[in-house]
């Protein structure tokens, strides 16, 4: 019955994925996921956790894993943000969105490898970075809750081990699909 009816929707996977967090679990997302057109390898990003669930083709999960989000809350970016350099960004313009996205793998600014969620905006999933001591990124990563794991420009960041073990053979081949679940 499930998989009918998500067969019947313009969005099937987005809708099902959405579902899954309350609903269904992974295995219903798995189903509704395997049984839409275009399979491709997808991410689910769960701000409310913030973990990242990694899945291959065939909807098996291949891995799951802490995320560092942007450092506000919220589901859409804020109107004019998307024209901004990542370093001009103010506190309240940091911001991972929810959605669904085609994503590609790529390189950013500095040769890294990356996979974008959208490339117009400065958003990917990636490696976690040397960055300012102070923010201590490393451990927000390691917390084992996820109310500090607020910090990012917007991008989810990874553990570097995570990224090269999971997210690059599965999402780093070509093109992939990323859910950013709403927190709202």
């Amino acid at each position: 019955m499930i998989i009918r009816l998500v067969a019947r929707l313009k969005r099937p996977v987005l809708l099902c994925a959405w579902w899954s967090v309350g609903l269904l679990g992974a295995k219903g997302m798995t189903l509704a996921h395997a049984s839409a057109p275009a399979a491709r390898p997808y991410a689910v990003v769960n701000k409310r956790t913030a973990m990242i669930s990694v899945y291959d083709v065939k909807g098996r999960l291949v891995g799951s894993s802490p995320v560092l989000l942007g450092l506000t809350p919220g589901d859409r970016l804020p109107p004019g943000s998307r024209l901004k350099r990542p370093e001009a960004l103010l506190p309240h313009e940091r911001v991972t969105p929810a959605g669904q996205f085609e994503a590609v793998p790529g390189r950013n600014d500095k040769g890294e490898q990356v996979v974008w969620i959208d490339y117009e905006s400065g958003l990917a999933i990636h490696r976690l970075r040397p960055a300012p001591r102070h923010e201590r990124r490393p451990q927000r990563l390691a917390s084992p809750t996820p109310e500090d794991n607020r910090i990012s420009l917007g991008c989810v960041v990874v553990d570097p081990g995570f990224f090269e073990s999971v997210v690059l053979p599965a999402l780093g081949t070509g093109p992939c699909w990323v859910y950013v679940l709403p927190e709202e």
